[in-house]
């Protein structure tokens, strides 16, 4: 008989259901506006990161919360059609799943982000399935459920399974899970809220104090600043002309824990994912863009 199915990557965090509308700009206040084209996308740090890696070859297992609502329902059937096992995604009864409307400014690639959490309680760290976690080679989580989050971190370390922290906001616990990670990527906003300014390479150093191997800060058009031990790693982004970067972020994650996988090293770990990230930007939605692994041109 054969034994559990073994999944390479255990996803813990937040899922979503994203309307997206592409303006000519964003409108002012008390105004009307014209939108040109409308996508309906599952959404979701961590759960568009699994979506990534689950068309690139690697099988998935998410953890989340969603409500028993139709916003719930299409988020199930997003994950579901893209094979990412869904056995730890739990259904609060009565309750409306994460979801947000997002509006991209036709010719900047900019966009702003309506977005309301799930109203069921956060997945309790009693909900997590530690057995099938400690049989992953990689925990992905973003953070949000923070108590299940730092469980589900601890009981990876203990159990030699890499921990990727996807960063974007400086929330109450983010620093304790960076001491329990080993891959820690936040974003330009977490970066500034830490330091206090746009000196990313200062919060590369007061992260990689904290003791993760590899940080990093993703910086959009700019690239990324990075440090392994004492180097410092640099990287230009992959020029494109933006439409959305609606999931730059969740697909850079991805990239670097593909490249993890695949024993890449750091320099092209980070470049596979800055490349990823930066082809995501020319589609509506963080996943119509996810490219083939095939057609990574890097070294």
């Amino acid at each position: 008989m054969s034994g559990p199915r073994r999944f390479r990557v255990f996803g813990l965090g937040q899922c979503s259901l994203d309307y997206l509308i592409e303006v000519d700009a964003f409108p002012a206040s008390d105004s009307k506006c014209e939108f040109r084209e409308l996508a309906i996308q599952g959404g979701g740090p961590v759960a568009t990161a699994l979506v990534a890696l689950s068309r690139w070859g690697v099988a998935c297992t998410f953890a989340g919360v969603i409500g028993d609502d139709d916003f719930g329902r299409a988020i199930h059937a997003s994950l579901e059609e893209e094979s990412v096992d869904l056995a730890g995604l739990v259904v609060r009864r009565g309750c409306g799943s994460q979801f947000a409307f997002v509006a991209a400014e036709r010719g900047r690639g900019a966009r702003t982000v309506f977005w309301r959490r799930p109203t069921g309680a956060p997945l309790a760290p009693r909900e997590l399935d530690l057995d099938r976690l400690r049989r992953a080679e990689v925990l992905h989580t973003d953070g949000l459920m923070i108590d299940a989050a730092l469980a589900a971190a601890s009981a990876a370390r203990l159990a030699g399974v890499q921990v990727v922290v996807d960063a974007g906001t400086l929330r109450e616990g983010m620093l304790e899970l960076a001491r329990r990670a080993d891959v820690f990527v936040a974003s330009a906003s977490f970066a500034s809220q830490l330091v206090g300014d746009d000196d990313a390479d200062a919060a590369c150093g007061e992260l990689a104090a904290l003791g993760p191997r590899l940080v990093g800060v993703t910086l959009g058009d700019r690239g990324y600043v990075a440090r392994e031990g004492e180097r410092i790693l640099r990287g230009a982004a992959h020029r494109v002309e933006a439409r959305d970067t609606t999931g730059c972020g969740d697909v850079f994650h991805a990239g670097v824990i593909f490249g993890l996988l695949e024993g890449f090293g750091p320099e092209r770990s980070l470049d596979f994912a800055a490349w990823a990230a930066s082809r995501v930007a020319t589609r509506l939605g963080g996943r119509a863009g996810i490219p083939a692994r095939e057609d990574y041109p890097g070294r």
